[in-house]
């Protein structure tokens, strides 16, 4: 676990070290995903070093959890069905003490999903990773490391507040590149125990790598596995040399 790190300058050093980490440690991140991106996250995860697993039987997934370092849970294609799972995973992560992330995905849309957003975060996930509509209806807790996602990344916890400004504008034309970035910060968590320092870490990764897979890509569909690409290929020098990371106040 290190020191949360309030200085930004020390903060790309910071994450290519855990970069290094990753890879090192190759943890395993059992997601409960959005079922129309699970190939891609799952291949984004393994790029980077992580070792996915995806399913969402009910009857198994507690062994799944059992065997991660880290749960994301990701509520893009919601049922009884899933929400039985998740309940499942979360008891399972409480007991064998996983952290895990949450993407309530589209929950302004729905009054339902809304109310579910509401009684996970209850249920106190390490880091909440949510876009701008989604964080004015849950307000979530300033203890919860907060992922407010954009054109600028903003991370907030406890009264400190970090802008990431890396990334590209093709990022947001290829589905699932959302869904990436809560599975990223779980990995991130598995091996860090400052949520904070891991969230941060997990959207410069990210948002350095989706740069880089722009200078090749020319649209969205050569965008895709260019991400993958870049990914797989990110060095810590990379996210030394590009990572765009600032204060502000929250």
């Amino acid at each position: 676990m290190t020191a949360l790190h309030a200085d930004p300058a020390t903060l790309p050093a910071l994450a290519a070290g855990l970069l290094d980490d990753l890879r090192a440690r190759r943890p395993r991140v059992h997601c409960l995903m959005n079922t129309v991106v699970q190939k891609f996250v799952a291949d984004g995860l393994t790029a980077l070093g992580a070792v996915p697993s995806m399913t969402s039987a009910a009857e198994e997934v507690a062994a799944f959890v059992h065997k991660a370092d880290a749960l994301v849970v990701n509520l893009g294609t919601l049922d009884a069905g899933r929400r039985q799972a998740i309940g499942v995973a979360l008891d399972a992560a409480a007991r064998e003490g996983r952290r895990w992330s949450l993407d309530p995905a589209h929950c302004d849309y729905s009054p339902s999903r809304a109310g579910f957003a509401r009684a996970l975060l209850a249920r106190e996930p390490a880091v909440l990773r949510v876009n701008r509509d989604e964080h004015e209806l849950l307000a979530a807790p300033a203890r919860i490391a907060t992922v407010t996602t954009g054109s600028v990344d903003r991370i907030t916890w406890n009264g400190t507040a970090l802008r990431v400004e890396n990334g590209h504008p093709l990022m947001a034309q290829v589905t699932g590149t959302g869904c990436l970035s809560g599975a990223l910060i779980a990995a991130f968590l598995a091996i860090e125990g400052n949520a904070f320092t891991a969230a941060a870490a997990a959207a410069a990764v990210l948002g350095v790598a989706g740069e880089i897979a722009a200078r090749s890509a020319t649209g969205p569909g050569s965008f895709q596995p260019a991400l993958l690409d870049a990914l797989a290929n990110l060095s810590p020098a990379d996210l030394i040399a590009h990572a765009r990371i600032s204060n502000e106040q929250d």
